[in-house]
């Protein structure tokens, strides 16, 4: 059954939502917003500039350090191993809003296509044939199998420079939020917005989105040209990430930043 969900491996992701609600037992201080601040920040950084643009997309050319530290950087999102989260974009993008594809709002319903889809026993696999540029690579390889670390390795680290108040809001709090920001990009981007280009799919802009996003609510501009590492076409549509991308350009952290086509 495809839409089994494998409760006991999802168990992690309901038990962080629970851990949110330990902010109610924690001392609250002003500093902890700013943990909250840079943990979102890097992670939705590492999660859209990355783990999107760049690994599934190849909308730009990096080192291989800077390649595996913003895969790290990503992983830490507990939103499993690059190759897996990679394979799986690559299948959406190749069968968009049509019976293969596993998290189109139209085709499953909405509350799936947000978080039930990755949460089924199906879709636990990384499909290697989506992604053998990025399967040579040894340190992805290991990422992905053990996803685990890097989350694990974060909440220490916050552990040990601010103890539980750090973790409650620099990991259970940050994560859950970027959870649900970035899995709106499958529901909210496919059902609510406009259209600026006609694709082949449902694919929307959203603004709001684009916000806390950093960018990938402009959509429908990404799905008229996915391989372009700008997703805000115009100066008021704000893509964070890519303004981010074309500072690290100017340094040569990274390069060949490809744009629109059309």
């Amino acid at each position: 059954n495809k839409t089994k969900i494998d409760w006991l491996r999802c168990s992690p992701f309901i038990l962080l939502h629970v851990f949110c609600f330990a902010v109610f037992f924690v001392k609250f201080e002003w500093s902890l917003l700013l943990v909250l601040l840079i943990t979102y920040v890097l992670r939705v950084f590492s999660l859209t500039a990355f783990y999107h643009r760049f690994f599934s997309h190849r909308a730009f050319k990096t080192s291989r350090v800077m390649q595996f530290i913003f895969a790290f950087i990503g992983t830490t999102a507990t939103q499993r191993g690059p190759l897996w989260w990679a394979a799986h974009h690559r299948h959406h993008h190749k069968h968009t809003d049509r019976a293969l594809d596993r998290h189109s709002p139209h085709v499953h319903g909405f509350l799936w296509s947000h978080c039930g889809w990755f949460l089924s026993a199906e879709n636990f696999k990384t499909d290697l044939s989506y992604i053998k540029d990025l399967s040579k690579f040894p340190e992805l390889r290991f990422l992905d199998r053990y996803d685990i670390v890097p989350p694990i390795i974060l909440a220490v680290t916050l552990y040990w420079f601010g103890g539980w108040p750090y973790v409650v809001w620099g990991y259970f709090i940050s994560t859950v939020l970027i959870y649900h920001v970035t899995f709106a990009i499958n529901s909210l981007g496919h059902t609510v917005g406009t259209q600026s280009f006609k694709t082949a799919d449902h694919s929307r802009n959203n603004w709001l989105l684009a916000i806390f996003a950093f960018g990938e609510g402009w959509h429908n501009n990404h799905h008229h040209c996915p391989s372009s590492a700008r997703q805000g076409r115009t100066l008021w549509q704000l893509d964070i990430s890519y303004l981010i991308l074309k500072l690290m350009e100017k340094f040569k952290l990274v390069w060949d930043l490809r744009e629109f086509d059309v």
